[in-house]
């Protein structure tokens, strides 16, 4: 079972042993096959393995099906739509399923947003706390921020926040009232032709959002030693 990480935005950050493990597996499990199907097509990748539809809403199905395929002595790559498998994606239930079966799990690395976030945002990169995406409920969402907060105070690490476009503006007005106007860094379409990494208060993001409709995947990242 080999775990692949595939680029976020720009292709060539794709890896040679990337490259060479999807052209050499008998099966790809890829979130959507089509777009997996458009990267393959753009490494040349025509005569490609078979394509097996692998997603959060049909992991209890899938995994069965990809743990008989392992077994039987067939060679299984794992991507997402982007990025590492598993981080903030569908996988780690099989990737365990495959441990408990003493199936050999090998880790391709390469593109991640987490770590193309910080290492360009000028926070402290000792420690982080990565939250992923955080609780679409409101009250859920108030809760974890606050329980963060506390236990935070002494460790200081730089945090880390996955957001959609869409829920970004309610997302600051709650770091907003749970921490106040701090400083915090937005990381916009990482790796990808509108790029942008932009460093202010949490009001001055918010205004710029009441005028400006957010756009791209984002990446929120604030350390508690510049609060």
């Amino acid at each position: 079972m080999f775990i692949v990480a595939t680029p976020i935005g720009n292709l060539q950050d794709i890896t040679l042993r990337a490259i060479e493990t999807l052209k050499s597996v008998d099966y790809i499990a890829c979130e959507d096959t089509r777009k997996t199907g458009i990267l393959l097509k753009s490494l040349n990748l025509n005569s490609h393995p078979m394509l097996i539809s692998y997603y959060e809403q049909n992991e209890k199905v899938r995994i069965p099906n990809i743990l008989n395929l392992l077994i039987n002595g067939r060679d299984v790559a794992l991507v997402s739509d982007g990025g590492t498998p598993t981080i903030s994606d569908p996988g780690f239930r099989l990737v365990r399923q495959c441990l408990k079966e003493n199936i050999k799990v090998v880790s391709i690395p390469g593109p991640s947003a987490v770590i193309t976030a910080i290492s360009s945002s000028g926070l402290p990169t000792d420690k982080f706390i990565f939250l992923g995406f955080l609780p679409k409920k409101p009250g859920h969402r108030l809760k974890l921020l606050k329980e963060l907060q506390i236990s935070n105070k002494k460790l200081e690490a730089t945090v880390i926040i996955y957001e959609a476009p869409h829920r970004l503006v309610k997302v600051l007005v709650d770091l907003n009232t749970v921490f106040g106007n701090i400083n915090i860094t937005l990381a916009r379409e990482l790796t990808k032709i509108y790029e942008e990494q932009v460093s202010s208060t949490i009001e001055v993001f918010l205004k710029k959002y009441e005028k400006k409709k957010p756009k791209g995947e984002f990446v929120i990242l604030f350390s508690p030693k510049n609060l």
